[in-house]
């Protein structure tokens, strides 16, 4: 049996182990070698090998050439049913890329060219990060090897794994002009592993920040969301702002530094503080939305500061109709990075109400009805508690939504109407643009109790209303 029992890896083994039995080396590469190193779950395992991506198709088959070109073939493999009883029929795919060499990057993105080689030194020298430059020889490892003793490592990559440093293979500069998204990437895994950026690493960052927007918006958009999600948002966004990537890519947050709130509601300090410590209530896996929700909530703070006013005493500072103004820039943040119409109403969403929480306890039944069947209100209200315990940390009113969402059933929060628009046009009234209203009026008395029956709610519409004429 593998020393490690997952399907990933026993899926990659199996390729590895046909690849040696066929006279060519296989190692695993990357991400998953640096985790296994750090005692940590791989999501996947990746294999590095001499044989060509024709040699690969050929050995297998099932594959997908999703970048042939570059060496790289995915070969599909049906999950062990011994272990993995539940995902009988599924299929897991295994990266397998041939060792290469790469020419210029013209475009920030990808190589112009591309040489295949036999030489695993080589291939590693092209890599990113020392980190992820390290190779397992998972034969040598399943013959009882220490994974230590079965590491190939030719830049160093295992003594910054103990160091906890994050550093380019070879000149910064050069990794950074081949892809652009690699300081995004250095960013995001000295957050995620609590690790430092190297000095000359970062220095190469700051200078080569500008030219970010070589990245495409949509990669951009995923490799943030990434440092959102993956546990460590306050740290990633701290390193953002050293590097100077922040202004280049969220200039709008960027903004929230030095503006300050009133003490007596924001004890912590400015708005960049504040949307800091709410990155800290972020866990790991949180969704998208709740994450860009939760930085976003006061994008609009920077535009609506009005200073106290100075004939006024007792006067505070004030950000009168920062929502709205928030929305707004949001909006432009989320369609410059190509968010689908789902997220960004739900982020939008989630920006738009989260004052109201300081209402509910005055809210009648309707409105505090229709405030707890916003979709995803579970997103709402985490919102709303990493907003309260980054300032003021008073929860009344939390608790008061929360004890309400939780004993509400759905048919008290959204019950079956008494009346639609049919109903009312067979009791004789015309259509027309009133009949939003009417309807309105209608749920608003069925949500507070007052109506219970169809002919009680048109007995309400006629008096409210008038007859139909």
């Amino acid at each position: 049996m593998a020393r490690h029992d997952s399907p990933k890896y026993r899926a990659a083994l199996r390729i590895a182990e046909r690849m040696h039995q066929l006279g060519h080396a296989a190692y695993f590469a990357g991400g998953c070698v640096r985790d296994l190193l750090l005692g940590r779950e791989p999501q996947d395992f990746d294999v590095a090998t001499s044989a060509t991506p024709d040699l690969v198709q050929q050995t297998f088959p099932k594959t997908e050439a999703v970048g042939a070109h570059f060496g790289v073939i995915l070969v599909l493999d049906k999950f062990d049913a011994k272990f993995d009883s539940n995902l009988k029929g599924e299929r897991i795919t295994t990266e397998v890329a041939t060792f290469r060499t790469e020419g210029a990057y013209a475009d920030g993105r990808r190589p112009d060219e591309v040489c295949f080689s036999t030489d695993p030194r080589e291939d590693v020298l092209r890599r990113d990060f020392t980190i992820n430059g390290l190779l397992l020889d998972p034969i040598a490892y399943e013959q009882g090897g220490s994974i230590e003793d079965s590491i190939l490592d030719f830049v160093g990559g295992q003594s910054d794994l103990a160091a906890g440093v994050i550093r380019a293979i070879g000149e910064p500069e050069r990794r950074f002009a081949e892809d652009k998204l690699r300081m995004l990437r250095a960013v995001r895994f000295a957050a995620r592993l609590g690790f430092t950026i190297d000095p000359q690493t970062q220095t190469a960052i700051k200078a080569e920040a500008h030219a970010i927007h070589q990245v495409s918006c949509e990669r951009i958009r995923d490799e943030l969301t990434k440092i959102l999600t993956e546990g460590a948002a306050r740290r990633g966004f701290e390193l953002l702002d050293e590097t100077g990537l922040l202004a280049q890519v969220l200039p709008e947050v960027a903004r929230l530094h030095g503006v300050a709130q009133p003490p007596q509601y924001h004890p912590e300090g400015d708005v960049w503080t504040h949307t800091l410590m709410l990155l800290d209530h972020l866990p790991a896996g949180a969704t998208a939305t709740l994450a860009w929700g939760m930085l976003l909530h006061d994008i609009g703070k920077p535009a609506t500061f009005t200073p106290p006013d100075p004939n006024k005493p007792g006067d505070r500072i004030r950000f009168n109709g920062h929502v709205g103004i928030g929305i707004a820039i949001a909006r432009t943040i989320l369609t410059r990075l190509r968010f689908s119409n789902d997220d960004c109403a739900q982020i939008l969403a989630l920006i738009q109400h989260h004052m109201q929480f300081g209402d509910v306890k005055k809210m009648k039944q309707s409105t505090l009805k229709r405030f707890l069947r916003l979709p995803h209100f579970n997103e709402h209200l985490a919102l709303h508690y990493a907003d309260v315990m980054s300032s003021h940390r008073s929860l009344d009113m939390y608790q008061y939504a929360f004890e309400n969402f939780e004993q509400l059933s759905e048919d008290q929060i959204k019950p079956k109407l008494l009346l639609t628009g049919e109903d009312l046009i067979a009791a004789g009234y015309k259509p027309g643009p009133r009949f939003r209203e009417m309807l309105f009026a209608a749920e608003d008395a069925q949500l507070e109790g007052s109506l219970n029956s169809r002919d009680q709610a048109l007995a309400f519409i006629a008096e409210r209303f008038g007859a139909p004429v």
